[in-house]
């Protein structure tokens, strides 16, 4: 998908209304495009690299929520839906094009026919799936089980993040993850 706006291009007028509000930017490896307790949260469309949504706790120890490769979106759903702070740190992880929709326009351009019909639902839906899936890992699953799992929903980023990120994803250590890898690089007997 070049641009999220192709899935309302049947729609001159609704088309018009979300040009005039989203951006198109290209942004550095390293890009905060959003902290904490910001007021103003916005959505991200990937065109292309990869964000990351994450949280620093307490103890300064950053948590990653999810990764955005090309074609997802991402943003701090909480706020949106709330009209309230950002919880969530985003940034990027790699050079990365994006298209920016502010606060308020999303639910525009989201709940459109046209999105709906094309890849709204089922985006919503894949979502909601994922965050579901992830979080009966996180209490119940290995962390081999937790590593494979997300070599199955990232297949494409695996080589393009950090092990650290990984493993921040996973809630393991970074020599946790290490072993993990290992231990699959072992041939089996």
């Amino acid at each position: 998908m070049t641009s999220l706006l192709d899935n309302i291009k049947d729609n001159a007028d609704l088309l018009e209304q979300m040009s005039k509000v989203m951006v198109t930017k290209t942004v550095k490896k390293g890009t905060l495009l959003q902290k904490k307790y910001d007021e103003n949260s916005k959505v991200y469309f990937v065109k292309k690299g990869c964000l990351r949504s994450y949280t620093i706790d307490d103890k300064e120890k950053e948590h990653i929520f999810m990764f955005a490769p090309e074609g997802w979106i991402i943003s701090d759903i909480e706020s949106q839906v709330n009209n309230a702070p950002t919880e969530l740190y985003i940034d990027a992880i790699e050079d990365s094009e994006i298209e920016i929709m502010p606060r308020g326009n999303a639910d525009e351009l989201f709940f459109a026919k046209e999105m709906v019909d094309n890849i709204g639902i089922s985006r919503l839906m894949k979502r909601i799936s994922v965050l579901q899936r992830r979080v009966i890992m996180l209490m119940s699953a290995t962390a081999l089980q937790r590593y494979n799992d997300f070599l199955e929903m990232y297949p494409n980023i695996v080589q393009r993040v950090p092990q650290k990120m990984i493993a921040s994803y996973l809630g393991i250590t970074p020599e946790a993850l290490s072993k993990i890898r290992g231990q699959l690089a072992k041939p089996k007997k």
